[in-house]
């Protein structure tokens, strides 16, 4: 399947997300194929080994998948 997106899962990534202040989406997954945008996000302002902070909410990174349109002006 070819996505439009990465998922970001390392510090690397994370930390490359916030250097080039790339928008962030935040994505539940509810199942196989189903998935929630809880926040169309924002730049990654902190980030620690438990948790990341976009746009003033911390989300745990074990909950949720953090997102970056690849075909956006942001990309990694």
């Amino acid at each position: 399947m070819n996505h439009t997106y990465k998922v970001l899962k390392s510090d690397i990534e994370l930390f490359a997300a916030a250097l080039n202040q790339a928008r962030v989406y935040v994505v539940q997954l509810l199942g196989e194929d189903m998935v929630s945008v809880v926040d169309y996000g924002g730049t990654i302002e902190k980030f620690s080994p438990d948790t990341i902070k976009i746009a003033g909410a911390y989300y745990m990174r074990n909950q949720f998948e953090f997102r970056v349109d690849m075909k956006g002006p942001t990309r990694l």
